[in-house]
């Protein structure tokens, strides 16, 4: 027999940015100057690895063509990130010329998705647009899976897309941004369960602690939430996100992987070996080398 495979926990989603390349201008006022500073992989890593975490996923910030390629090379070049999470403009015609480009550039084996800011968006069916349509398709042609960062009032619009695409995995941010500080889970608890209803969807569970209280928040009051998106999607369709460095303005990154435990404590050993890193690593089609062996 061969070697057990146990796989570490996937982080399926953080972000880096370096202000002297880029600017990144939603990083604005006093309640977001704590992270208007440079992060690098540097800077993740010993938390990472304290954590138990043995491959991430790196997701784009800023809709800029320049800033995918850079992932990439980072990618390229790290034993951390497993998979990027790129940008390109949906609207252009030859999108699926742009992506098949993207993969051709150093690193570019580990495109493993595509996002968009749609939650600045101000047209709420901004996913229904026949362009973007056309973009969303070419996407799931490629063989990429599309990350979904809205805000509840959007997800009607997330899952008429999800429908017109069934070839096409979606994967919702931080559970579609629920107001967890004011304590409301309607519309988008309804809203996220026709979502989950749908096949081709799938949820990280992250953004918790900053959609809460950031000074305040307990585990208590993150799991009304966390406990919505785990019977829509079971943890089969859940995986784990720490939105480090975000994350950083309400909690350490020690404290969002064990708040994410403490919120899954009543799964079994294998689902929560999902929710951890198996669902990323399906969805994603992470490679296997970040896995730990056990002989």
């Amino acid at each position: 027999m061969g070697a057990a495979v146990t796989p570490e926990i996937v982080d399926a989603h953080h972000h880096v940015w370096d202000l002297s390349a880029r600017d990144q201008e939603w990083i604005t006022g006093e309640a977001l100057a704590p992270i208007r500073r440079n992060f690098s992989l540097d800077d993740l890593l010993p938390d990472a690895r304290a954590a138990g975490v043995g491959a991430t996923v790196l997701v784009q910030t800023v809709t800029a063509a320049e800033e995918t390629p850079e992932f990439l090379a980072l990618a390229a070049e790290s034993d951390l990130v497993a998979g990027v999470v790129g940008w390109t403009d949906l609207t252009r015609p030859d999108v699926s010329d742009a992506l098949a480009a993207i993969r051709q550039l150093p690193g570019g084996q580990h495109l493993v998705g595509i996002r968009h800011q749609v939650q600045s968006e101000p047209d709420p069916q901004w996913l229904l647009r026949p362009d973007v349509r056309r973009g969303l398709a070419a996407v799931g042609t490629a063989g990429l899976a599309y990350d979904l960062v809205v805000l509840p009032h959007q997800l009607p619009a997330c899952v008429k897309a999800a429908q017109e695409h069934p070839e096409l995995t979606f994967v919702l941010d931080h559970v579609g941004k629920p107001p967890i500080a004011s304590g409301a889970l309607e519309p988008w608890a309804g809203a996220v369960r026709s979502l989950a209803a749908l096949p081709n969807t799938v949820c990280k569970l992250s953004g918790l602690v900053t959609e809460a209280d950031p000074k305040d928040w307990t585990v208590d009051d993150l799991r009304p939430y966390a406990d919505t998106v785990l019977e829509a999607f079971g943890p089969d369709r859940l995986m784990f996100g720490s939105d480090w460095p975000v994350c950083t303005l309400a909690a350490t990154y020690a404290e969002v992987v064990e708040a994410a435990r403490e919120l899954t404590d009543a799964l079994s050993a294998t689902e929560r070996a999902a929710l951890f890193a198996g669902t990323a690593t399906r969805v994603y089609r992470l490679r296997p080398p970040r896995l730990s062996v056990v002989g």
